[in-house]
């Protein structure tokens, strides 16, 4: 099984890319992140067409995620348990039926910036609430990945420039130290697991030219129970679509399970 995530910055603007990259791909089960547009709006038939099933947790303009899977979705939440007055479409979970089903969750944590603001207590305040909800995930025993771009640069290792991040959201010591909370209470990071090293990077902003010069972090990430975790055969990041006209500002992490 191939679990692929990727934040496509605008799932319309960007169609033509993403469906490039699905039917050369074919992902068994895709994850989507700030797909900027309302669950009517989001292109379902295009990806249909190619086989897919598809489960959507849209926000007009802002956020938004999404599901797809090759085999029918089943028990989708929509939403981040823990805060019913929070209205950001932010995070979607289902269970991708099969002879070995599995739970598989799209997530689109916040940004964060900028520091001292309500953003960055938004940020942690959801990151807490994102480990209590794994935490009740992990007492099922059962295969989950938690995809998605977390928003967050794990260390300097995971920066070309990490110094230019000091005082970014992203690279705060508080939101290092909520996504080291998630991996102790038993989630594997896919790429660390794998036994990949620096450089894995997934974003590269469009400003000052940090494609051509790679400098970019890592922040989109899979986290996986000991039951994935147990079946991880590789973890790959694809970066030929951030080459590509009219790119996302993200690339695709691929994590690769032998279910």
């Amino acid at each position: 099984m191939r679990i692929a995530t990727w934040n496509v910055n605008s799932i319309n603007a960007r169609l033509e890319t993403v469906l490039r990259w699905f039917e050369a791909e074919r992902p068994d089960v895709a994850c989507l992140q700030e797909i900027k547009c309302i669950d009517e709006k989001f292109p379902a038939e295009a990806f249909e067409r190619l086989g897919y099933n598809v489960a959507v947790h849209g926000q007009k303009t802002y956020n938004g995620v999404a599901l797809l899977s090759r085999t029918p979705l089943e028990d989708v939440t929509r939403g981040l348990p823990g805060d019913p007055s929070d209205e950001q479409a932010r995070y979607i979970e289902a269970v991708v039926s099969g002879p070995r089903p599995m739970r598989v969750a799209s997530i689109y944590l916040p940004n964060g910036n900028p520091l001292g603001s309500e953003k960055f207590d938004y940020k942690l305040a959801w990151m807490a609430r994102l480990q209590r909800h794994a935490a009740n995930l992990l007492r099922l025993e059962e295969p989950l990945a938690l995809m998605g771009d977390y928003n967050v640069i794990p260390g300097p290792l995971d920066a070309a420039n990490p110094e230019e991040w000091a005082g970014d959201a992203l690279f705060q010591p508080e939101s290092r130290a909520a996504l080291r909370a998630l991996l102790w209470l038993g989630l594997s990071d896919a790429w660390a697991e794998a036994g990949e090293g620096p450089g894995g990077y997934t974003f590269w902003d469009y400003q000052a030219g940090a494609w051509p010069k790679n400098n970019g972090i890592r922040i989109d990430h899979g986290l996986l129970s000991p039951q994935a975790a147990d079946r991880l055969s590789a973890c790959r990041i694809d970066r030929a679509p951030r080459g590509w006209e009219k790119p996302s500002d993200h690339t695709p992490l691929i994590v690769e399970l032998s279910l």
